[in-house]
């Protein structure tokens, strides 16, 4: 029995379908992975862009600019989860556990994927908001970064890790 139709935290933390099991039994679908990783996606993806704009208005380096943008991501791609458990009804202590343990790998994997891409993208670390190369090497690094987090999503859910420990909250 599909139970996806009476979700109502969030199209991110959609129930296994038929078939599937969150405990390991059976793997994720590829379509409860990619929602997962857009929902991290969408919370590193506010945190990351805020924080390059921050640190390069201000001028910052290349460095501190990134472990803001890096710090930012974690804080906003946990805050979602946080806050949906939060709506379900979780203590704030609960809560976070939970986040902690559905999102860090999730988001440590797209910062990785994302910033490396940025590193390695000649002249990106040193464009400007501005420049085209800035904005394409940033959404570029996300693109790579969904492609590689998604099946890393799919084996953590399938065996009833990452963003399957959310389920049990709603």
């Amino acid at each position: 029995m599909d139970h996806t139709a009476h979700h109502t935290h969030g199209a991110a933390h959609d129930h296994a379908g038929p078939g599937e099991h969150h405990g390991g039994q059976a793997g994720a679908s590829w379509g409860t992975a990619a929602k997962a990783t857009v929902h991290c996606l969408t919370g590193c993806a506010i945190g990351e862009i805020l924080g390059m704009v921050i640190g390069t208005a201000l001028m910052w380096g290349n460095v501190s600019t990134m472990i803001l943008a890096v710090t930012l991501a974690f804080v906003f791609g946990y805050s979602f989860t946080l806050l949906a458990v939060r709506r379900a009804g979780l203590d704030f202590k609960t809560a976070l556990k939970v986040a902690l343990a559905a999102d860090t790998v999730s988001i440590a994997v797209m910062e990785l994927v994302d910033n490396g891409i940025i590193a390695l993208t000649p002249g990106a670390m040193d464009a400007h908001l501005g420049d085209g190369l800035f904005w394409a090497a940033l959404l570029g690094g996300f693109a790579v970064a969904f492609l590689i987090t998604t099946p890393v999503n799919k084996w953590m859910i399938g065996r009833g890790k990452g963003h399957a420990v959310v389920h049990a909250y709603h």
